[in-house]
């Protein structure tokens, strides 16, 4: 609770400064001192690997940046911010797909692959079979799960990053489980 209530006055306090001229600057620097942590870690779990999610995030700093001032409250600060890189991500991985002459099996084993070969993914063999799994499902599902299990969002709040219903989101999050205990099932018997 009190977590909660530190983060509502640091939001406040980022979006006090974003309003003024002269504290702009500052206010985005509070805002990507809060923030770009966990909107590392969230564009990570979808696009897998370290330097396309340089770039995404990079991408979504922009769209921040250039947009933060048309925020109007609506949502939690966080839930925009979430909107914003979920939808960057998702761009990305319909670009990378669109530009793909391989079959859809060759594009995610070379994920899995390259998320193995990533120095900066340090997990034990569980955690690298939970990646490969996510690799293999689809980025909306991907996103869900991300959001649903790492960040234990509401499915409310996931609604409005998603922009779908909740009743849509707990299907692809039940799909997405279904899919990670097949794998991991299959997995065991090879």
């Amino acid at each position: 609770m009190l977590a909660a209530k530190q983060r509502s006055a640091s939001d406040d306090q980022i979006l006090s400064l974003l309003r003024t001229e002269q504290t702009f600057e500052q206010g985005f620097r509070l805002l990507i001192r809060t923030y770009q942590e966990r909107l590392y870690w969230h564009i990570r779990r979808l696009v897998m690997v370290h330097e396309d999610t340089d770039d995404v995030l990079q991408n979504t700093l922009i769209k921040i940046y250039r947009g933060v001032l048309q925020f109007e409250g609506k949502s939690k600060l966080y839930t925009w911010l979430y909107r914003i890189a979920t939808n960057e991500a998702i761009t990305f991985l319909q670009q990378r797909n669109r530009y793909t002459t391989n079959p859809i099996e060759d594009t995610e084993n070379n994920l899995a692959n390259r998320l193995r070969a990533d120095t900066w993914f340090d997990g034990d063999a569980l955690q690298a079979q939970l990646q490969d799994a996510l690799a293999r499902l689809p980025e909306k599902q991907r996103a869900v799960f991300s959001l649903r299990y790492y960040e234990e969002m509401p499915y409310e709040e996931m609604a409005g990053i998603m922009g779908t219903s909740v009743g849509a989101l707990k299907a692809s999050f039940h799909h997405a489980v279904k899919k990670i205990e097949t794998y991991f099932r299959e997995s065991d018997h090879l």
